[in-house]
């Protein structure tokens, strides 16, 4: 594919084939922002990456989110409200409901959230999620993250739930999350926000345009007992300690054997795949570099602007890395080219966010938070979450 962006490169070096490199900048201690003019298969393209030093011990990632996760917001919206010294934008997310007429786009994310240790979202059915199809052997459940150790590293993030009732233990098939698996039950929480649960119900676990359900069913779970139904689901904002129970088809019907008064008990976790290090953040996505190598079936076709993150160093440093917006550099990169890219950069593992409108990457500066890069659109794109620098106690 693209020759000038092929081979190894030293950690920290430019990647092969790069032009005019600007002089690094020091963010805080740390933090270093770079910018490379790069040449791919279909024009030149304009990078900037954030060098974060995890072993700086003031610094560290987490996510950016509004406080919901069906809600959305620029990222130096986010950077600014949560204190960042830097930031992504984040994961692939439910952008728009044209399949399903009436039925309102949530804005929340497609893989797994977690946010200070706690999980806040799982991840929808692979056939659900938004954005450009998966490499072979990806999930929407797979995810970037850095465990309690200081380490990044990438995961898988499933989730562990029940509801359990003096008569029955109903496994849970979603938290948080805007499409529930066929004839699940999904849990919903003050996380979730105010957006409406009706397209939890909407498309199948293999097609995102398919009919939402008719079989459908809602409890409302509140001190641990049956507060309330409903023969569909609702909305606005779930009081803290309420939980709100969705069930489709076989989920709906095991539903409805609930009465009100009838104590029920639900518990969910995120468990990971890889990692026994418990993780403090988490965000979705999908892989494009395992190792130093590729990824197998990469799209080397289409090229647009993208936002990606690096593992180097043994996770001790990562890369926040996201391509210029502006109209001289909009051809971009495939997913092969970034997956080179990244490994020239020095990155063992490589991650992929959302691209094309939404790539984003701010900084703290003088004046407030503001882009370092140019969106595609012209402006920030409000998005659900990002990956957050943050430099201090």
């Amino acid at each position: 594919m693209c020759g000038a962006l092929a081979g190894a490169a030293l950690t920290g070096a430019a990647p092969a084939g790069a032009g005019e490199r600007a002089a690094p900048r020091t963010l805080a201690p740390g933090l270093v922002h770079e910018q490379y003019d790069l040449r791919g298969a279909q024009g030149p393209v304009r990078a900037h990456v954030l060098d974060v030093d995890l072993d700086q011990p003031r610094l560290r990632l987490g996510l950016l989110h509004p406080g919901a996760v069906a809600a959305r917001a620029a990222v130096s919206q986010l950077a600014t409200a949560q204190d960042a010294v830097a930031g992504v934008n984040g994961d692939f997310f439910n952008i728009t409901e044209t399949q399903h007429p009436g039925v309102p786009a949530t804005g929340a994310s497609v893989g797994p959230a977690i946010a200070d240790g706690r999980a806040l979202k799982a991840a929808v059915p692979n056939g659900q999620r938004f954005g450009p199809a998966l490499p072979p052997g990806t999930i929407t459940e797979d995810v970037i993250g850095v465990g309690r150790d200081h380490r990044a590293r990438l995961d898988r993030l499933t989730l562990d739930g029940t509801v359990t009732t003096a008569e029955d233990r109903l496994p849970l098939g979603g938290l948080n999350q805007y499409a529930l698996p066929v004839g699940s039950v999904g849990a919903f929480t003050a996380d979730w926000g105010s957006a409406s649960r009706m397209r939890a119900v909407c498309g199948t676990d293999t097609e995102r345009a398919a009919p939402c359900s008719t079989d459908t069913y809602e409890v409302t779970v509140r001190d641990g007992k049956v507060a309330s139904t409903a023969g569909v689901p609702g909305d606005g904002p779930i009081p803290e300690g309420t939980t709100v129970l969705v069930g489709r088809e076989a989920g709906a019907r095991r539903l409805r054997t609930l009465l009100p008064g009838e104590p029920v008990t639900v518990t969910h976790r995120l468990g990971a795949a890889v990692s026994p290090v418990p993780l403090g953040f988490a965000v979705g996505g999908y892989p494009v570099l395992r190792d130093g190598l590729p990824l197998p079936g990469l799209d080397d076709r289409t090229a647009a602007v993208r936002t990606a993150v690096g593992i180097a160093d043994g996770g001790r440093r990562v890369l926040l890395f996201a391509l210029d917006g502006s109209p001289e550099y909009r051809t971009g990169l495939t997913v092969a080219e970034l997956a080179r890219t990244l490994r020239d950069l020095g990155a063992e593992h490589a991650f992929s966010l959302d691209g094309g409108g939404s790539t984003t990457l701010v900084a703290r500066t003088a004046d407030g938070v503001a882009p370092l890069n140019h969106p595609s659109g012209g402006v920030e794109r409000p998005v659900p979450n990002g990956i957050g620098v943050f430099s201090g106690g």
